[in-house]
């Protein structure tokens, strides 16, 4: 039986759900026996929220001393800023970025440093000379291959206590569970090849009792809740914003371009004033939105050197954990390219979507096909196709890749046309580049503000009028570094 849930530490600013009080008590129990483990909560869950309580709960216990984090690069951020938002009083250094800036900086004098797999592998000696509190792998699978550099590095490091995070089921890949138990608790599930013997040939054969076997032995150091059990606690949406930075090269394009089109529009309206330089305006917000979904959006001279796009990513890693749960999703993006681009990577995880848009013939047939239980999981959906009438109630997990002007288009889509919520519990997650247009956008919508009023009103309409040049080159304004 699970410990009973415990109090909420006093640095957390949220109320955990009980299932995440549960999931605290037995992180705390894994600490005093002096046990690592596996936090194997369905995608969705909290599985950062309930980690950064116990690095909070343990501080107030016991005095600061660091964490380490490794993760996913394209969740990083998303570290920082849960925990900003959850555990403010944990200081928090990200780990990233200019390497000489890093060898500057005292990574003890942190109580949560946060770092990717691929730098990890760069700054091994650098980090392994830390003595942490905690090493936290999150999706531990990125470690998985027993061989590879990053589960070299991974073992190199130094700390007290050792967890992994993952949202995918463990135990159908016996070899991935192997290597995360070499790094967690060594010698737990014997050498690889004993392991092999024992356990995963015979699984991959279709042992049952091997596979029983394997479960009872690592029982007591996984925990792993279905969102299905957790779900009448859940509310019937839960809608995450999750936030990706750029790279060097991808934000060096968007600050360069920010600036010509901030130039070239101020003239515009200096020449024949701001309602008839409507249609310019959203020309060049559309551009620097593009950036934001991919650079290879906007058209290149031949022969230069286009940089990745960092939400791309971060949509290929919560992709590959929605597909490895199971998960039906709809994912929705306001530019056609843009969706053909969605659709290569759901394929390159082995997958072939359905896909709607507006220019598609048979929208029933496409809508029938991913409400038949044996359908394709996934789903991509032109926002303004999605305006009307469609019923997706398969789905149970949403993503909007590009946030929209107006949040009540966005909300139709997530929500009436698709009477989402009704036959189970949703995850919304909206896809947001920081410090960009995505960000000030969505600061507008949140605010119902007139600016995105006006912006969205037809050209020369009354709303047009009611926003001055400063507000619209405002939103062309160089980002500050966070």
């Amino acid at each position: 039986g699970s410990p009973p849930p415990v109090a909420s530490p006093a640095g957390l600013t949220i109320t955990l759900r009980p299932y995440q009080s549960q999931g605290l008590a037995w992180l705390q129990c894994l600490r005093q026996l002096g046990f690592a483990g596996i936090l194997a909560d369905d995608m969705g869950l909290g599985k950062t929220v309930q980690a950064l309580a116990l690095l909070v709960w343990v501080r107030e216990q016991e005095g600061p001393k660091p964490s380490l984090v490794v993760a996913p690069t394209s969740v990083v951020t998303v570290w920082r800023d849960e925990a900003a938002r959850f555990t403010p009083d944990l200081s928090v250094l990200l780990w990233h970025g200019d390497p000489r800036e890093r060898r500057s900086v005292d990574p003890a004098a942190f109580d949560l440093v946060v770092t990717s797999y691929g730098v990890l592998r760069r700054d091994a000696d650098l980090l392994a000379k830390v003595g942490f509190r905690y090493v936290i792998l999150d999706e531990a699978q990125s470690a998985k291959n027993a061989a590879t550099q990053n589960a070299r590095a991974v073992r190199r490091l130094k700390s007290e206590r050792r967890l992994a995070l993952t949202g995918t089921p463990i135990e159908n890949r016996p070899e991935e569970l192997w290597a995360t138990f070499d790094f967690l608790a060594p010698g737990f599930l014997g050498s690889l090849k004993s392991f092999r013997k024992r356990y995963a040939k015979p699984i991959a054969a279709g042992d049952e009792q091997a596979l029983a076997l394997l479960r009872s032995r690592i029982q007591p150091l996984v925990l792993r809740r279905l969102k299905s059990e957790v779900a009448p606690e859940l509310p019937p949406k839960v809608e995450s914003t999750v936030r990706c930075e750029m790279g060097p090269a991808q934000r060096a394009l968007y600050e360069h371009l920010s600036g010509e089109l901030a130039a070239s529009i101020r003239k515009k309206i200096e020449r024949v004033g701001i309602e008839r330089a409507h249609l310019d305006i959203l020309a060049a917000l559309t551009r620097l939105r593009q950036i934001c979904c991919d650079p290879s959006l906007l058209p290149a001279p031949p022969g230069t050197r286009v940089p990745p796009s960092a939400k791309l990513e971060l949509f290929g890693e919560l992709m590959r954990e929605a597909l490895a749960s199971e998960r039906r999703v709809v994912v929705f993006s306001q530019f056609v390219e843009m969706q053909k681009r969605l659709i290569a990577v759901i394929r390159r995880l082995g997958v072939e979507p359905l896909w709607l848009h507006g220019q598609s013939r048979h929208r029933d047939k496409i809508v029938d096909a991913f409400q038949k239980p044996s359908g394709p999981p996934v789903i991509v959906v032109s926002l303004r196709a999605g305006g009307t009438g469609l019923t997706l109630t398969r789905a149970d997990t949403v993503m909007h890749y590009d946030p929209w002007w107006n949040p009540a288009v966005e909300r139709q889509a997530t929500d009436r046309t698709h009477r989402l919520g009704q036959h189970q519990q949703v995850t919304v997650y909206k896809l947001v580049c920081a410090r960009s247009i995505e960000e000030r956008v969505l600061a507008l919508a949140s605010r119902k503000d007139r600016v995105a009023e006006g912006l969205l009103a037809s050209v020369g309409g009354p709303g047009a009028k009611a926003i001055t040049a400063g507000e619209v080159l405002a939103l062309f304004a160089p980002e500050l570094p966070g």
